[in-house]
């Protein structure tokens, strides 16, 4: 996508499709019943990219919806995160899983520099400290 999209790009899938690719780079233009069918559609090619979320993100804050875009923004951040390590960031979250504030920072680490997803691991950070002050890391349950 060369520019930046704006609140009338919205839905993108249906204003820009081009600007719309699978996980695997194929064109949305190219996911269809008859290519599924024909065994031409992999799950891949059924998983955004980064880069529609991120654009994604850029209408929301546009339409004055930064909430939004953070959270379209930390899901572009997972796309390239796999679904076992999403999962047990995940439950690291729910309150009383995680021993201590380290092993909530082990994990943003790890989101960040094994994956490059530095959104969603400030996100986990900001958890571990919010936790901490809450006393949420004994186990509840």
């Amino acid at each position: 996508m060369t520019d930046t999209p704006g609140v009338a790009d919205y839905p993108l899938a249906e204003t820009r499709p081009d600007a719309v690719r699978a996980l695997s780079g194929k064109p949305m233009s190219a996911i269809t019943l008859d290519a599924v069918v024909a065994g031409e559609v992999a799950m891949d090619d059924l998983r955004i990219d980064a880069s529609a979320l991120r654009a994604q993100a850029a209408i929301a804050r546009a339409a004055g919806r930064p909430t939004l875009a953070r959270n379209l923004e930390r899901g572009a951040d997972l796309v390239a995160v796999p679904q076992d390590v999403v999962m047990a960031v995940y439950d690291l979250l729910r309150p009383g899983r995680a021993r201590d504030k380290a092993e909530l920072l082990d994990a943003a680490r790890r989101l960040r520099d094994e994956y490059g997803a530095a959104t969603v691991a400030a996100f986990v950070e900001e958890a571990a400290e919010v936790y901490e002050r809450r006393g949420l890391f004994r186990f509840r349950y």
